[in-house]
């Protein structure tokens, strides 16, 4: 009985995660949401502001959006501006997740500030827009992603997951052998294992749903703007180019051996020449003793 109650309680929780999944398959979540180019109202100081992408969380209250956005800016004070997004996250109620600086390489040069910035749902779009003002506008990209049914289906497989573990260890006060004992327990440890696994998913669904991420790129007047990565093409001319590009690697490559060996094979050869020469010359002697007739004697 014991072993047919573990068997049930484990039958019902693979139902429940399955249902959810099967739900959650069925309606899908809203596809990303991707904003306008960078093509918004011009402000005060004669800059433009991001474009807002439509809000989602207007349409339902009890929706979850996950909010991203990528800014690049060209400033005057790279450092001054950095403090200045940072204080202006900061006093919303967000904080800086990340920062990484490039220093100027070049006379009159200045660098790069790369700032990853968690802000309050509730003050996102206000802040981008703050921060937008900071300079002149280079790129920009937000998105908003509907994880609404991703998150109900999380905490439907963590609330049968409790119930399941609330079963067990009632059956664990019923085991009546050593044997029915261990089997309920090694149920439970299962079932904690992937308890604690659905509710480290829940904690990081309930943080990008509260805070917003901004990816925000400072440039100096001479930084040069970062390069965005080529999607791979494929297909025959895709393949012929990749080809011709790796011949002419190679090609390069035999010319640059060669150059650098050029240098040491001039003397290495004369070298042996000179070897050559004096070693036929000490073989010929030698032939040329061995066939001499004997001296003749009186």
């Amino acid at each position: 009985m014991i072993v047919l109650a573990i068997a049930c309680a484990g039958s019902g929780l693979l139902a429940a995660a399955c249902s959810s999944s099967a739900q959650s398959a069925g309606s899908g979540a809203a596809p990303d949401a991707k904003s306008a180019p960078f093509n918004g109202p011009v402000t005060a100081s004669g800059r433009e502001a991001p474009s807002r992408v439509t809000d989602l969380t207007k349409l339902s209250p009890n929706q979850d959006i996950i909010y991203t956005a990528d800014l690049t800016l060209r400033v005057k004070d790279v450092n001054g501006a950095a403090t200045s997004a940072t204080n202006d996250v900061t006093g919303v109620g967000g904080y800086l997740a990340d920062e990484q600086q490039t220093q100027a390489t070049g006379r009159g040069s200045v660098g790069q500030v790369d700032l990853n910035l968690k802000i309050p749902v509730a003050a996102y779009h206000q802040t981008l827009a703050e921060l937008a003002k900071l300079g002149t506008h280079v790129t920009f990209n937000e998105q908003a992603q509907d994880v609404t049914q991703q998150v109900a289906d999380v905490t439907s497989r963590v609330a049968s997951a409790e119930a399941a573990i609330r079963q067990l260890r009632q059956l664990l006060r019923r085991a009546g052998d050593v044997g029915q004992l261990l089997s309920v327990q090694d149920e439970i440890n299962s079932q904690e294992s992937a308890l604690e696994s659905l509710i480290a998913q829940q904690q990081a669904l309930a943080h990008e749903t509260t805070y917003a991420t901004v990816d925000l790129t400072l440039l100096g007047h001479h930084a040069v703007i970062p390069k965005k990565h080529k999607k791979a093409s494929h297909g025959l001319i895709a393949g012929l180019g990749t080809g011709w590009r790796a011949l002419k690697l190679v090609v390069v490559w035999l010319l640059t051996a060669v150059g650098t060996l050029l240098p040491f094979a001039i003397p290495i050869v004369a070298i042996g020449a000179i070897i050559y020469v004096g070693w036929r010359r000490i073989a010929r002697r030698r032939t040329l003793a061995a066939t001499a007739p004997p001296a003749a004697t009186s």
